[in-house]
């Protein structure tokens, strides 16, 4: 039974409430104490990692996080994974215990990155960061022409462990760093790749062609108009997104055969250190085939499609005898004109589509106006100016008493800038070769000259034929309307 007599007195609670607030004052002051001279004595990242290892065993003080950058964002090839594989070889070699090593024939520098499993340290601001790489190896079924089998797939991705207060900096400054840090590095060791679209996969090579703007045979004021046309697109990211247009740009090459169209998209990705794509229309199965390989290439690229008039059989929209089932075995106009200017043409920034032809004439208008083909070059057959490109080139000459000989028989002659250099190359000697030049010239306009005088002959034969079958009629009319008469 409760008795107010047990109950203890005003005086002893007010005293263990004085001694209770004291002592919690007194935990408080030597706790601040203790955490002033930590922050001294160990340095904050330190603290951080003494915190994550005793969070282990008494509840996750300090967890924490890890990022997973897989190497494909879909069907579309991951930024930030790439990034960080350029990177990472930057530091890999510092902390790494296994370390994989590779290099291209033709390239300068060793690729180097971290092996699988392997984890390497970065200390960025202070803040320790984990990277590993992690690889999983597993079976598909695929079946082709009826027949199945297992190929082997493999799923890679960076795994990359931190502090989780440090989440916000990892996001805001970290990882744009890397990106940053990435594209200085692929600039830098640039080795231009020339890759096959088709559907069967095939590996890409260098792109070791030596052809640039100074050396090809090419009319200068053309030259430069390409130049400058390259310049202004690369610098205008700002301007295409604000007037709403995809960062891309079309050009249309055409000429006769051995005019240079294939030096001049060669020159153009020297010159902007841009990839090439070279698209095969013909081995697509459909437009899905088609959209499945343009999602799959680089920002940065040159996609070509070379003598599109005769790679396949583009159906144009407005006939109306284009039949279903071809549009699912073959490319369609259609599918074409999207990939040029439609929706499928804003997967990807600054990115150059070429098309090549020998026949302008045979492409469907709606494939090259203006959006399209932005830029159409015709590509000539040799010029005076170029000629002396290409004597520069092969043999060193700047002057020669024979150029101004040459200069006029090309200006009587059509000559590609493939048949000149054909006949400089067969000596080294200059006057041997130039005049082997002027024979070769002389020879075109002689046979040039036969070939005129025969269709000559052949029109005249034909007018001919023409006038006796119109005097035969006449004779045959007249004859019956005499009869007619009498």
């Amino acid at each position: 039974m409760f008795s107010l007599s047990k109950m203890p007195s005003t005086t002893s609670v007010l005293s263990a409430y004085t001694t209770l607030t004291a002592s919690a004052v007194l935990v408080r002051t030597l706790v601040s104490e203790v955490k002033n001279m930590t922050n001294q004595l160990i340095p904050k990242n330190l603290q951080d990692k003494i915190l994550s290892k005793v969070g282990i065993f008494i509840g996750n003080i300090s967890p924490q996080i890890t990022l997973i950058i897989e190497e494909n964002n879909g069907i579309t090839p991951n930024e930030i994974f790439e990034a960080s594989k350029l990177y990472l070889g930057t530091i890999v070699s510092s902390s790494a215990q296994r370390v994989k090593i590779s290099k291209a024939e033709k390239e300068k520098k060793f690729a180097v990155n971290i092996s699988k499993d392997e984890k390497i340290i970065d200390i960025f601001e202070g803040v320790e960061l984990i990277w590993e790489l992690k690889v999983v190896e597993s079976q598909k079924t695929s079946c082709d022409d009826g027949y199945f089998s297992l190929d082997k797939v493999e799923k890679t991705w960076y795994e990359l462990s931190f502090i989780k207060s440090y989440k916000e900096m990892v996001m805001k400054t970290y990882l744009p760093f890397v990106l940053e840090r990435s594209k200085a590095i692929k600039e830098e060791n640039k080795v231009i790749k020339l890759s096959p679209l088709g559907i069967y996969v095939e590996e890409s090579v260098n792109l070791d062609h030596p052809s640039t703007f100074d050396t090809i045979a090419m009319d200068p004021e053309e030259k430069n108009k390409v130049i400058d046309d390259l310049e202004r697109f690369v610098r205008r990211k700002d301007y295409y997104r604000r007037v709403g247009k995809a960062w891309k740009r079309g050009y249309l090459l055409y000429g006769p055969p051995g005019t240079g169209k294939s030096s001049l998209i060669a020159a153009m990705a020297n010159y902007l250190k841009f990839d090439v794509y070279d698209l095969e229309l013909s081995s697509m199965r459909g437009n899905a085939d088609f959209r499945r390989m343009l999602v799959s290439t680089n920002n940065r690229s040159i996609i070509v499609i070379e003598d599109i008039d005769c790679t396949i059989q583009l159906h144009n929209r407005d006939d109306g005898a284009q039949n279903f089932n071809d549009s699912e075995s073959q490319v369609t106009l259609s599918g074409l004109l999207n990939f040029i200017d439609g929706l499928w043409s804003s997967c990807g920034d600054e990115r150059i589509i070429v098309f090549t032809t020998n026949f302008k004439e045979r492409l469907d208008p709606a494939l090259i106006r203006p959006g399209r083909m932005d830029m159409h070059i015709h590509m000539s057959y040799c010029t005076p100016s170029g000629f002396k490109i290409l004597a520069s080139n092969y043999l060193g000459l700047e002057k020669h008493y024979k150029f101004r000989e040459i200069e006029e028989l090309i200006t009587e002659v059509n000559v590609t800038p493939a048949e000149i250099a054909e006949e400089l190359m067969k000596s080294d000697e200059a006057d041997i070769a130039l005049d082997g030049l002027i024979k070769f010239i002389n020879k075109k306009k002689e046979d040039r000259k036969d070939k005129i005088i025969v269709e000559n002959e052949v029109d005249e034969i034909i007018d001919e034929a023409k006038k006796t079958r119109k005097h035969k009629g006449k004779s045959r009319r007249g004859g019956r309307n005499k009869r007619k008469i009498y």
